[in-house]
């Protein structure tokens, strides 16, 4: 049985690497992480430069049997 949870991740260098702190984040309480789907990108911006790179996403992962 696959489940799915919705998560916001913050990075100052990338959406890419938003991406992978979502994962590594949902990873250390969540076992069996199986995808990522990201379902919105933002950026800050200030002083005319982009400052961080937000992310809405949906991370899928797997139940254990017996949970």
């Amino acid at each position: 049985m696959l489940k799915v949870i919705e998560v916001l991740a913050e990075s100052e260098t990338s959406w890419e690497a938003a991406a992978r702190s979502a994962v590594e984040e949902a990873s250390r309480t969540l076992r069996n992480v199986r995808s990522i789907y990201i379902k919105n990108f933002e950026a800050q911006v200030a002083d005319d430069q982009i400052v961080s790179y937000r992310i809405n996403a949906k991370i899928t992962f797997e139940l254990e049997e017996g949970r």
